[in-house]
């Protein structure tokens, strides 16, 4: 074991006047990994090593504490601390001495960040990324943070103090730390622990609505203060409780946040596609990068919010932020990347900001006075640099959120191509290409949805390669999930976010096609999701599965974050197979993970707003359709359409062909097999609440039904 108390960096390690971004370092373990962000760390002095036993090994033998660094490859914090420490020597000195240093890439291992993100919470009270632990060479973490400087500052201590301090009590005192991470791990059992809650009520619809009311920003739209998130999922909800209530106020929570949203900096006004979040309270100033997840689940509220309001510029943005995922994101394999970084050429925003020089030398005069004006430039800027909080005479570009959106001035229209024309010019952001099921089962969602509403058998048809992608190459023999793809290779067990995203959007593009297959593939991911991840002691989907040997703990996640958690998405899935399916297992299943839920919501409903949309539906009235009729028919196309182009969130839809030899929707729904055309027409059967009304044939009688019971007063 190393005993000496002061670093002495190895003879190998270069002269330590030098830049740190001038030292040539020979590649650690982490050149043969797949990862963009871990294969951006492979040529740094530290010696990484990736998340295996191998390393756990040579800190258990060295007895040398743990490293852990976790980020991603968009994070823009993970870059400045890559570039001030990990490539410093000095840094790189003091972890190779005294410490084993890990590098985990979030998006790979979610499981394994969201283990050590509940620690950095509950001994923190905060988190995010780069994500820094240590821990005993066992895996049980005894220090959390997120970005450490090299040097210590005013609000905390560097790494050049804090890696020799901690090494010296890991020497002298081992007991000490070994105690606080006995009791970290103790805490970390707790939540799995946790006995089922009650059987959900409506109570829980209202007390989630109040919530959002006394966070709303009445004034910038959206929830809390900065930096503010997009949170899609609390819009999905708000669509619902204003559909079943009729309350005005959640529509115009809904409303304002999405057009706030648009005319703000956090929109990409030249390509379309929306930044992670605003780090101001207005939605000006965004952080840059672009994440496959927060496009899907934008589409799905701006989509919804089109068909709840007929609003055009809703479907004017979901369109637009579809196109920059179908011309910047998707892979040559028909997946969908999944992220574009915040910076570019040492950066951050680089790409993205304009001073008004660059703007006057590439537009008319006249172009020029309506896009500075429109986009609210200035010479000054709006953009402070991070490291320095000076303005930096670039501008970030949004609009004033009472400027219209419809029909600008063709100056605008003009100015906006140019402008789009020149930034493809620069260079550009790295794209991180890999594939993630999880993410990937989003978007297909989103596509699906977005599709059936719009009309657009193209995106449909995105959606559908993408799905066929995912079941082709992203499951083994046996039918187990894997996590990601990337440069040939699929690797990592999944996890239970790829389970609930995938079969969401098998569910969403099969009630976009009515490719029974689709329905029946739902049906086969759920089957193994259940095996390999559902509680059967305490109700709820572990998010790692039951082999995943490499965790201190198997969390069940409940919290909302960027997405909604696997427990969430879960539980609409069940609901949705028990409806499309007639199977009540689903909805026995459905049942119980709501109790699950329950215990922890009921404390705090804002936690799980997508579970909350699902308790929505599962309240009811809700209504599952099935169509019967040929195929391509006038008639028949008429009743699909009717039903795509209203907001019924709480109804399912179905379409069985009459003609003998179809694809056979019995396989999969058996309860169908007795349903018939009358009359040689279009005929549809509409079910809720476990009773039928008798089939209808025509538009007018199946809207008749299906409208006069979906709102309940309270």
């Amino acid at each position: 074991m190393h005993t000496t108390n002061s670093y002495s960096p190895s003879a190998n390690q270069g002269d330590m006047t030098t830049p740190p971004e001038h030292q040539a370092a020979p590649p650690n373990r982490l050149i043969d990994q797949k990862s963009p962000y871990l294969l951006a760390h492979a040529h740094q002095p530290v010696a990484w090593f990736p998340w295996g036993e191998e390393a756990f090994a040579r800190a258990a033998a060295e007895q040398k504490p743990v490293f852990l660094s976790i980020g991603y490859a968009t994070c823009h914090w993970c870059h400045v601390m890559a570039e001030e420490s990990f490539m410093d020597l000095k840094v790189a000195a003091l972890l190779n001495d005294y410490y084993i240093a890990i590098k985990v890439d979030r998006e790979e291992r979610p499981d394994i960040d969201q283990v050590y993100m509940a620690v950095c919470q509950m001994m923190t009270g905060s988190g995010g990324w780069p994500l820094t632990i240590i821990m005993t060479p066992d895996r049980r973490p005894f220090f959390a943070a997120t970005y450490i400087p090299k040097m210590s500052r005013f609000r905390g201590t560097g790494m050049l103090d804090l890696l020799p301090m901690v090494a010296q009590v890991w020497r002298e005192k081992p007991g000490d730390l070994i105690e606080v991470a006995t009791q970290v791990v103790e805490a970390l059992h707790q939540p799995a622990r946790a006995g089922a809650g009650p059987e959900p009520t409506i109570d829980l619809l209202i007390a989630g609505y109040r919530g959002l009311a006394a966070t709303f920003d009445p004034v910038r739209g959206g929830f809390g203060d900065a930096p503010k998130f997009p949170a899609p999922h609390n819009l999905l909800f708000l669509l619902r409780y204003w559909r079943r209530s009729g309350e005005p106020v959640a529509l115009a929570m809904v409303e304002q946040t999405l057009q706030a949203m648009r005319h703000g900096g956090i929109y990409d006004h030249l390509a379309g596609g929306f930044h992670r979040y605003s780090t101001d309270g207005g939605w000006k100033v965004p952080h840059f990068e672009k994440m496959l997840y927060d496009q899907a689940m934008l589409v799905m509220a701006y989509t919804e919010a089109f068909l709840a309001t007929g609003n055009r510029e809703y479907r004017k943005t979901a369109e637009a932020t579809i196109q920059y995922v179908l011309r910047d994101l998707v892979t040559r394999e028909g997946g969908f990347a999944a992220a574009q970084d915040a910076d570019s050429e040492g950066e951050e925003g680089r790409y993205y900001l304009w001073t008004l020089a660059e703007v006057r030398g590439l537009l008319t005069q006249d172009e020029a006075a309506t896009f500075t004006t429109a986009y609210q430039m200035t010479e000054r800027g709006n953009f402070t640099d991070p490291s320095n909080p000076k303005l930096t005479g670039r501008n970030v570009l949004y609009r004033s959120p009472d400027a219209p959106l419809q029909d600008p001035d063709l100056h605008l229209v003009a100015a906006d191509a140019k402008l789009a024309a020149a930034r493809r010019e620069r260079v550009p952001p790295l794209t991180d290409d890999k594939v993630l099921t999880g993410w990937n089962g989003l978007m297909i969602a989103a596509l699906a949805r977005a599709g059936r509403a719009f009309g657009v058998a193209d995106y449909i048809d995105v959606a559908g390669r993408a799905a066929d992608f995912l079941l082709g190459t992203m499951r083994d023999q046996g039918g187990r999930l894997l996590h990601r793809y990337r440069d040939g290779e699929v690797a990592i067990s999944g996890q239970a976010e790829d389970y609930a995203a995938l079969i969401w959007g098998l569910l969403d593009l099969y009630q976009a096609t009515f490719t029974v297959r689709y329905l029946a593939d739902a049906v086969e991911v759920m089957k193994e999701f259940t095996a390999r991840c559902w509680d059967p002691a305490g109700g709820g989907f572990f998010s790692a599965a039951e082999d995943a040997t490499d965790l201190i703990v198997r969390q069940k996640e409940q919290y909302d974050g960027a997405m909604p958690s696997a427990n969430s998405v879960a539980f609409m899935d069940l609901l949705l197979l028990a409806r499309l399916t007639g199977e009540p297992a689903y909805e026995e299943q459905a049942e119980e993970l709501g109790r699950f839920m329950t215990g922890v919501v009921e404390q705090s409903p804002l936690i799980a707003t997508f579970f909350l949309a699902g308790l929505d539906f599962a309240l009811g009235p809700a209504q599952e359709v099935v169509i019967v009729g040929d195929e391509g028919a006038v008639d028949t196309t008429a009743m699909v359409r009717a039903l795509a182009e209203r907001f019924l969130p709480s109804t399912t839809v179905q379409f069985k062909p009459a003609a003998a030899g179809a694809e056979d929707l019995t396989t999969v729904a058996p309860f169908t097999a007795s349903m018939e055309r009358k009359d040689g027409r279009a005929t549809v059967y509409v079910c809720s609440g476990q009773s039928c009304a008798p089939p209808a044939v025509g538009v007018e009688a199946m809207l008749e039904v299906i409208e006069g019971g979906g709102r309940i007063i309270f």
